[in-house]
């Protein structure tokens, strides 16, 4: 059965409640542990680090980004080691260790970008390639039935929702590595790898009618088609990058520099608005469904879903792998793809279908620099068990209404 991902709403099975009521113990851990560091706070650090609960800062929560500007909280430039620590702990609790461990090597591989581009850029900060700028926010008090927290930065967002003491929503989950590829003495270093490798054998295991129904484009649009926005919707293309910050640079050298990039990123993808209305988002996915896959192939798809579900804690993993493990839920899962299937040359793909779209690409910088975001269309930031959280306790949903946005 075929339907628009961007509407439907599958009640939760049994074996997903339990995987949710299971997240109960995590979510006791992630509240300790963020209340420790706001404690350890001073006044005008906890004035800049928090926001009100879930449901009445809707118009800074559903805010998330993925490039080097202004993520909303405090930076951890301006926190003392101490503290940078406790904010470090939150995120190792609410990740499994290899998240942890990859969100850390990305944060660090800004040292690495900065270098690569001879230590231009700015973005009218005294540093624009910055480790020290990742910001943490805490929404509502730790521990409430409703609170949440988030942690940005370039090319990172992680987004959390309890609500009644259960982790809801982790939700849109994003990394990015540029370079996706960097030299190490005897290695190389690559963060995202795995998303990139096991996503291709899965296409070139593909038969040619197979191959040919998940081909949605040539060539590789050059950014994510979802872009940064807070909900995806039927008709998404890609953003002009200027839109995937927050605000607009009042420094013409710097404006000047992001359209550049803008200019360049469209023109090596070759793309025309033609084109761009080729791969944009719908709520009947594009592309190959899991039913016309063979058994190996679906096993294929299951371990590239995994690496991204993975990337939460073990709790929180669960609580989507669930929703994917049995042959009816996968079969209403699409792959769709664009543009080259070898390392190395531009590439992108996508996961869609009810409560999941996944987003990848690697074209920019000659294919050497890559995102990957897990989101849920209708889910994202937890809006939808918001809604029904304020209906059944409240009669009326307050701040925004699960199918809005913020304004931006």
């Amino acid at each position: 059965m075929t339907v628009d991902t961007f509407a439907f709403r599958p009640h939760p099975t049994p074996a997903e409640i339990d995987a949710l009521d299971a997240t109960r113990h995590l979510a006791t851990e992630l509240a300790s542990k963020v209340a420790r560091w706001l404690d350890s706070l001073s006044s005008e650090q906890h004035i800049r680090a928090t926001f009100g609960p879930p449901g009445s800062s809707e118009n800074e929560r559903l805010l998330w980004f993925y490039t080097p500007t202004d993520h909303g909280g405090l930076p951890l430039v301006d926190q003392r080691p101490a503290q940078h620590r406790l904010a470090m702990q939150i995120l190792a609790t609410g990740l499994s260790e290899a998240g942890y461990v990859t969100l850390v090597t990305v944060m660090g591989m800004e040292n690495v970008l900065d270098r690569l581009e001879g230590w231009s850029m700015t973005f009218e900060r005294d540093r624009g390639r910055d480790p020290g700028m990742y910001y943490l926010s805490v929404f509502g008090t730790p521990g409430d039935r409703l609170w949440g927290w988030r942690f940005g930065g370039h090319h990172v967002s992680v987004n959390q929702l309890i609500v009644d003491g259960r982790v809801i929503s982790t939700t849109p989950l994003f990394l990015g590595a540029d370079p996706a590829a960097a030299p190490l003495l005897g290695s190389v270093l690559q963060p995202l790898v795995s998303v990139q490798n096991v996503a291709l054998d899965l296409m070139r295991s593909f038969d040619h009618d197979q191959r040919t129904r998940a081909l949605i484009h040539p060539r590789a649009v050059s950014d994510l088609v979802g872009a940064n926005r807070s909900l995806v919707s039927e008709g998404n293309q890609r953003l002009p990058l200027p839109d995937v910050f927050r605000g607009r640079f009042t420094d013409s050298t710097v404006a000047t520099q992001l359209n550049q990039v803008n200019e360049a990123m469209q023109s090596g993808s070759g793309y025309s608005p033609e084109d761009d209305a080729q791969v944009a988002l719908t709520g009947v996915p594009k592309g190959l469904p899991a039913s016309a896959m063979t058994g190996k192939q679906r096993d294929g798809l299951r371990t590239l879903l995994d690496l991204y579900f993975n990337r939460a804690a073990e709790p929180i993993a669960e609580s989507y792998r669930v929703r994917y493990r049995g042959d009816d839920q996968l079969d209403a899962l699409h792959v769709a793809w664009a543009g080259a299937t070898e390392a190395g040359e531009p590439h992108y793909y996508r996961i869609q279908g009810p409560r999941i779209l996944i987003e990848y690409d690697n074209t920019q910088r000659r294919a050497n620099h890559v995102h990957a975001v897990w989101r849920d269309p209708t889910g994202d930031f937890g809006v939808d068990a918001l809604a029904h959280h304020h209906q059944t306790a409240h009669g009326s949903l307050t701040g925004h209404r699960h199918n809005e946005a913020p304004s931006r």
